[in-house]
């Protein structure tokens, strides 16, 4: 009897693990299926001729775009900061190296402080850099100006 508990003591986590995959998979083989048939049925409107909406939410559509944006302009500030910040450092070093260990402070100086100032640049770079593109609203950005029409008459040589 102390041999079936002892089992599945180990049992218990393993199928937890192997369930938690299991639901993982089918959670994202689930959502492929639904992405295409959406796919599947905007190709089927646009061959009818109705003019789809860019997604099921227009205004999620809007958001996603704008986040998208300002997730873009984001990542660029902090780069240029840590770069700032890297040369600065190494600019001093050099300074502190060439001065001391070279005998030589003016040059040591002069090379270390055109680094120096150089990440002072990229610095002020990321401070000010991310703030250069206004965002637009999502109420401004282009879109459909009503609801889709369920087919257009077709044009006036056709009819005859």
């Amino acid at each position: 009897m102390e041999n079936i508990w002892s089992l599945g003591v180990f049992l218990i986590p393993i199928v937890a693990i192997a369930g938690g995959i299991l639901a993982g998979i089918v959670h994202t083989i689930t959502r492929g299926r639904v992405r295409e048939l959406e796919i599947r049925e905007r190709i089927a409107m646009i061959e009818r001729g109705v003019v789809p909406p860019p997604e099921s939410d227009p205004e999620g559509f809007d958001r996603g775009i704008q986040s998208m944006r300002e997730l873009q302009r984001s990542h660029i500030a902090p780069r240029h900061r840590s770069a700032g910040i890297i040369l600065i450092s190494i600019g001093l070093g050099l300074a502190v190296l060439l001065t001391f260990a070279g005998g030589v402070p003016r040059e040591g100086i002069g090379v270390g402080g055109f680094i120096v100032i150089l990440g002072l640049g990229f610095v002020i770079n990321g401070l000010f850099g991310h703030h250069s593109a206004p965002s637009t609203p999502p109420s401004s950005l282009p879109g459909p100006p009503g609801p889709p029409r369920a087919q257009d008459p077709a044009p006036p040589a056709a009819r005859s």
